[in-house]
């Protein structure tokens, strides 16, 4: 596209201060459409007041021409913008700017322009969740060459044109009569369905649908039920090291959160743990991937757990987060081998589709479902009806158990190569014993911080993930976390390599 030239703006008919269109339109981001380019560069210049109530537009031709396009994607852009109010459309003059720029203070009442007194927010705040550890993830994750981030998608897997093909199913008018109005707190009864039919069955779980609570994505699940089953003083245990949120998520709640150590085969069942679990009202864990160290609990251990829950009578909230992606000889749900009804199943769709997709689930009692709902009530009642049609339709048409095998083998590949890499350059370094998912856990020598490895890397394009959120104590940078989910399997190879430098560099001094 040519470099924009001056175009005039005319008011009222007479000559007006030329504007260069490049003032107009800023670069157009990569995949916005012309058209829409046009309209939204002119609603920002109208709103700002570059472009002034009554002044001429430039003619259409003119603006094609300085800006390389076609004239009838012009007209086409200004044509919208009069439906939409933004320009008037005169015959024989032309097109002019119809609404007036809001004036800078107009949100501002009169009398409260001179200093005032701030709140102080730290007497207000019962809760500082900016306080709590976190994961934290680069917003520029995609610029590096190296990116080992965890639970971010590769584009190249996510079936586009098929996503695409449902949406615009779920567009249709019988389809948006269903979703557009409240619905309370309904959820897509379709994608229940698919999700009893089709995806809970391939974990072990066979459920009626006023079993199933669709959620925005799984930790939303894991909110909805600390509010529902602990309060303050009650006592709750997950493993340790193991998921930031689910403990912060506790900790908001005033529970006393309780960590219990995890080895090769999962969550340990020793004689501390099973003194902690005697008092505990529920046990978070992640059994099919443990979070973060990707073991899988033993047969053995499944079995001990569901005894001690039945003993000590307190529930279990199994986060299934990656259950999906497991390889063929990973353990069903713990939920699946549980007769008692006290193991809660939480399940999300974000690691096979995308995390802004934003679909997951719980598994419960009726009962507990219920609550569960009116508890989601109170917060946005549903998660948004277009997006689960969208999804259920995805899993009615095959689109994402296709989806899941295609991601399933290139996962397995990945994995494959990346402890490969990983036993031949990084020797010393423990990586976890995963049997599936899309990372590992790597155990740092004691040579090494993993921080300062972490920012060594990032100067070669390698992006990783610090280990210290998931683990309660502070242990000053012992662990990384090695995402595969997001970086091409040709990629692995030498993004280990640069890792296996950015260690010599560190041990150089």
């Amino acid at each position: 596209m040519p470099s924009p030239e001056a175009v005039p703006i005319h008011v009222d008919g007479g000559a007006g201060q030329a504007v260069a269109a490049s003032t107009l339109f800023p670069p157009r981001a990569p995949g916005v459409p012309l058209q829409a380019w046009i309209r939204q560069s002119l609603v920002r210049a109208i709103v700002a007041g570059t472009l002034g109530q009554g002044q001429r537009m430039p003619a259409t031709r003119s603006l094609a021409r300085s800006l390389g396009i076609g004239r009838n994607t012009v007209t086409a852009a200004y044509e919208e913008l009069v439906s939409l109010g933004y320009l008037d459309a005169r015959e024989r003059l032309g097109f002019f700017v119809a609404r007036p720029a809001p004036p800078a203070d107009r949100h501002v009442p009169s009398g409260v322009h001179g200093p005032t007194r701030q709140p102080a927010w730290d007497r207000h705040l019962k809760t500082v969740p900016s306080q709590m550890r976190h994961i934290t993830k680069p917003h520029d994750w995609q610029s590096y060459r190296y990116p080992f981030i965890y639970g971010q998608v590769d584009r190249a897997l996510f079936p586009v044109d098929r996503w695409r093909a449902c949406s615009r199913d779920a567009l249709g008018r019988s389809a948006i009569d269903f979703w557009a109005p409240d619905r309370a707190v309904e959820d897509d009864p379709m994608l229940v369905d698919q999700l009893c039919r089709h995806v809970l069955p391939q974990r072990g779980i066979f459920v009626r649908p006023e079993e199933v609570m669709v959620t925005l994505g799984s930790q939303e699940g894991i909110y909805i039920l600390s509010q529902l089953l602990l309060g303050p003083g009650s006592t709750v245990a997950m493993e340790d090291p193991g998921y930031p949120d689910a403990r912060n998520i506790f900790a908001a709640q005033r529970a006393r959160v309780m960590g219990l150590p995890v080895d090769g085969e999962g969550l340990r069942l020793d004689a501390g743990a099973e003194a902690v679990l005697a008092q505990a009202s529920l046990l978070f864990v992640t059994p099919a991937h443990q979070c973060p160290t990707m073991v899988s609990l033993s047969d053995d251990r499944r079995a001990r757990l569901l005894s001690l829950a039945d003993a000590s009578n307190f529930l279990i909230v199994e986060d299934d987060y990656e259950g999906e992606l497991r390889s063929h000889d990973t353990p069903p749900a713990l939920r699946s081998i549980d007769h008692t009804g006290r193991v809660i199943y939480v399940g999300t769709m974000s690691k096979v589709l995308s995390p802004g997709v934003r679909i997951g689930y719980v598994v419960a009692a009726p009962r507990l479902i219920a609550e569960a709902r009116a508890m989601r009530r109170l917060m946005h009642r549903s998660a948004p009806m277009n997006n689960q049609r969208t999804v259920a339709l995805l899993l009615a048409n095959g689109h994402y158990q296709g989806m899941v095998r295609a991601m399933r083998q290139t996962l397995t590949e990945r994995r494959r190569v990346a402890a490969e890499c990983v036993a031949t350059h990084l020797p010393d370094f423990g990586p976890g014993q995963s049997l599936g998912g899309t990372g590992l856990w790597l155990t740092c020598p004691p040579d090494v911080d993993a921080n300062s490895l972490i920012s060594s890397a990032a100067r070669r394009s390698v992006l990783m993930e610090t280990g210290d959120p998931f683990v309660a104590a502070e242990l000053n940078g012992r662990y990384i976390r090695l995402g595969i989910s997001a970086i091409p399997t040709g990629l692995i190879a030498p993004g280990i390599g640069e890792i296996a430098r950015a260690v010599n560099d560190l041990r150089a001094g």
